[in-house]
């Protein structure tokens, strides 16, 4: 065994397993498109290191933007640590990169059902100051199951 594990790290344990929720929800997206109602709302970081998008919206977004899958997006590809697509920006089809590392918020206001993470960096937790608990999503309030609720108090 290579890597000795001094202490486990049940929070990086929990917030991978729920991004993992996030890339089947992804998954079903790229094999079939999305069902019915359903649609995504995903809040990223533009400035991390393996976020790739055009140069315009990383000055327009210098460090997190939002985008929505529902109508018109293309070409949406689920890897292993990322997912691509291509979304309309100024009536122009533009390619993003997001890793899941670099996801902040996940939602599909339809289910009402929403996702946020907080960020390791050198194994510290970050909590993201900018979500509110609950967040409003097309006039509705989206069910928010917050990383922060499953950590010792």
């Amino acid at each position: 065994m290579s890597n000795i594990v001094s202490e486990i790290n049940y929070d990086k344990l929990i917030e991978k397993s729920l991004k993992n929720v996030v890339v089947e929800a992804l998954k079903i997206a790229e094999q079939q498109g999305l069902p019915g109602e359903n649609h995504f709302y995903i809040t990223f970081k533009t400035n991390h290191p393996q976020t790739i998008i055009p140069k315009e919206l990383s000055i327009q977004y210098p460090e997190s933007m939002t985008i929505v899958l529902q109508h018109q997006y293309s070409n949406l590809i689920v890897s292993y640590d990322s997912f691509s697509v291509e979304l309309s920006f100024g009536g122009r089809m533009q390619p993003l990169i997001i890793p899941y590392d670099a996801i902040t918020y996940f939602a599909d206001p339809y289910a009402k059902f929403g996702l946020s993470f907080s960020f390791f960096e050198n194994g510290d937790v970050h909590s993201l100051d900018d979500l509110e608990a609950e967040k409003k999503v097309s006039g509705e309030t989206a069910q928010i199951i917050s990383f922060d609720s499953f950590r010792k108090k």
